[in-house]
């Protein structure tokens, strides 16, 4: 049975190691660890003490050994390296009475390959008292060590790659959101989009169930958060408000099985400021029945919609004075040709001077009525009404369900501003602004067209009324 066995068996003889640990005991060592690493030859005095009386076959196997006398000819090339560290973990079971050990470690064939082995060895019975028989068993544990190895290589590297991803990476269960999903559909609910529409409380109690696993370094920067514990007891600071309605639409997306999505959402950092996230959703591969491991992906896109946001307010708006520009004020005319509401009126403005000023002060000067204008009318004209620099001394105001009366009212208030504007700039170079204001209404699309019309020839008339004053400078050069 010993020389069939399937695993390596050695039959030893410890008694030279119990007179070596006897007498360390008997000279007053009482922590075994401490005195072996202080001195390494007295491990090798240990395991020099130890003499081998059988192997076999499988033993023979597994070291490359012909026979038994080579191998015992070469024990210092099995028991080498590493495995003197190893050893004091058995000395050490030994010293405090156990009669017998188990321990991983390390031993190496006849040709240099390193093998991890799982040693278990027992004193046998009726040996107690001197250790002179111990039967040692080796279990070659290299390829499952090995191969624990890779797995740990592997988890580290996608451990790293999780960690320091440049992108916000969260780690949830959505496992409980997905049964409050199946218990909705088994009560019958067909039209999900008008149900959680009907109970808006039912996507506040999905949020809550969502459990947050884990999170990278990203994450915490992007949030402001110091660490991992900080960061998941405060998010419903970071989704909140608008969360609410793009969260919606992700349950809406599950409803229908959709488990892969991308969206664009709002977040909160922990400091208070938004956060423009483009976010991507992933129910993990062998994951889909359960919904227990979810991926989600943040990127901060907020300096990109900032730039967005200025791209399209400088497509819309007069960069000098921070009015509207031509382009608004046309697409919002078509706008109301076609919707209303009604009656519309406009108020055509055509600036007094400009070429005068630009003239004799320089454009820089011109520039800085045409900005105080651009003041004026902001403080004057309040939504749903709109000013418009429309080219490059005319303005417009819009003002969608005023009729007449209220145009009127408008276009006093306007000169109301512009008189304590011109108070209030006075001193400067004796510079005043004067506005031609001309006034029209309609109620209907196809009467925009002869509105503007009239608009502008009123302004003209009062236009020529202010040239027409005493004193007023020459027309052609204002």
């Amino acid at each position: 049975m010993f020389d069939l066995a399937p695993v390596s068996l050695w039959l030893e003889d410890f008694s030279g190691l119990k007179k070596i640990l006897d007498g360390w005991r008997a000279e007053g060592v009482v922590d075994l660890r401490t005195w072996l690493e202080a001195d390494p030859a007295r491990r090798h005095a240990c395991m020099a003490s130890l003499r081998v009386l059988r192997v076999n076959q499988r033993t023979l196997q597994l070291f490359g050994a012909a026979t038994q006398e080579m191998l015992l000819a070469r024990l210092a090339d099995v028991f080498r390296g590493d495995m003197a560290d190893s050893v004091i973990n058995e000395l050490c079971q030994l010293w405090r009475g156990a009669l017998g050990f188990e321990n991983q470690t390390v031993n190496y064939t006849l040709d240099g390959r390193r093998l991890d082995v799982l040693v278990r060895a027992r004193v046998l019975p009726g040996h107690e008292s001197d250790w002179d028989r111990v039967l040692i068993s080796l279990e070659d544990t290299t390829s499952r060590l090995e191969a624990q190895r890779v797995i740990g290589d592997r988890e580290r590297y996608a451990r790293s790659l999780f960690e320091h991803s440049p992108v916000s990476l969260w780690v949830e269960d959505f496992s409980s959101v997905k049964r409050l999903i199946d218990e909705a559909r088994d009560q019958g609910i067909s039209d999900f989009a008008t149900f959680i529409k009907v109970h808006p409380e039912f996507v506040t109690r999905c949020m809550q169930e969502i459990r947050v696993v884990d999170v990278n370094h990203e994450t915490l920067r992007m949030f402001g958060a110091r660490s991992k514990d900080e960061l998941l007891r405060n998010t419903g600071r970071i989704f909140r408000d608008e969360m609410h309605e793009s969260f919606s639409e992700q349950l809406r997306e599950l409803w229908v099985g959709k488990t892969l999505q991308q969206r664009e959402v709002v977040n909160y950092s922990l400091t208070g400021e938004l956060v423009n996230i483009h976010m991507q959703f992933a129910v993990m591969e062998g994951h889909q029945d359960r919904w227990d491991m979810v991926l989600v992906s943040l990127v901060d896109i907020t300096a990109r919609k900032k730039a967005e946001a200025y791209l399209e307010y400088l497509g819309k708006h007069d960069v000098l004075t921070q009015l509207r520009n031509r382009t608004f004020y046309t697409e919002e005319l078509a706008r109301l040709a076609r919707k209303g509401p009604w009656p519309l009126s406009v108020l055509a403005i055509d600036m007094n001077g400009l070429k005068l000023a630009n003239d004799e002060f320089g454009h820089a000067a011109g520039d800085g009525l045409l900005r105080r204008i651009g003041e004026v009318l902001t403080k004057a004209v309040d939504l749903p009404s709109v000013a418009a620099r429309i080219g490059g001394d005319e303005f417009a105001v819009i003002m969608p369900g005023i009729e007449d009366r209220g145009a009127e009212n408008m276009k006093e208030r306007i000169e109301a501003l512009l008189e304590m504007n011109n108070q209030f700039y006075g001193g400067e170079r004796g510079l005043q602004l004067s506005l031609s204001i001309g006034i029209a209404s309609c109620h209907s699309g196809d009467q925009i067209e002869s509105m503007l019309l009239r608009a502008d020839k009123a302004m003209y008339v009062e236009k020529a009324r202010h040239y027409s004053k005493p004193g007023a400078p020459d027309r052609r050069r204002g």
